[in-house]
This record gives structure tokens, sequence and C-alpha cells, in this order.
């Protein structure tokens, strides 16, 4: 599914939708080494942008929008709209990453 058929909004301008084929989702759980803890650690102490976190985080988000179009792609659906992100913490230092949104399918506007 092309990026663009994705939106945060509930339409598609340009798009009229025809058919809603209900809520998709692409899930993972993460956790992060002992040793990406540790480097984690080090690099707070220094302040600024914990890569290692923002890697692991912008990863997990990757990985569950895909899953999220795939299974849109599996129901029929063209384009997805409301798509939503959400993170919750299972256990310490394990997070679920959600990504869901409304499959539908679409047609240009003449």
């Amino acid at each position: 599914m092309q990026s663009k058929m994705v939106t945060t909004t509930l339409d598609l301008p340009g798009y009229k939708i025809t058919k809603s084929l209900g809520v998709v989702r692409g899930i993972t759980v993460r956790s992060r080494s002992v040793i990406g803890n540790f480097f984690g650690m080090i690099q707070s102490l220094f302040g600024g942008n914990i890569t290692i976190y923002t890697n692991l985080c912008e990863e997990a988000r990757k990985e569950t929008y895909l899953l999220m179009c795939k299974e849109a792609e599996k129901n029929g659906a063209n384009a997805i709209i409301g798509m939503r992100y959400d993170a919750t913490e299972v256990m310490q230092g394990l997070t679920e990453v959600l990504c869901y949104g409304t499959a539908v399918v679409v047609v240009e506007e003449q």
C-alpha cells in the first residue's frame, strides 16, 4: 500500500470512500537487551537524544505500520483512514506498540 493512501484524517482528499472494511492493526512487543540498556544509560548521562531508544521506537513503529498495511490489503482495502499509534508497557522492559486504523476502499474523484 502506498504511504499516500494512509492518513490520520477521516477522509482522503481527492478520493471517495466506497466501502469500509473495519479496523486493521499491526502489533509488536519489543524489549531492549541488557547491553542496549547499558548504552542507553550511558547516553542518558550526557543528555540529548538517546539514539538507542529512538531507533528501537522507530523500528517498532515501522514494523507495526507495515503489518497494519498488509492486513488491510489482505482484506481488500486500498487505503487506511484514521491511522493511530499506541504504546503500552506490558511489564518492565517490554513495550507493546500498536498501529491501527480503518481499512477502506476508495476511488479517485472525477
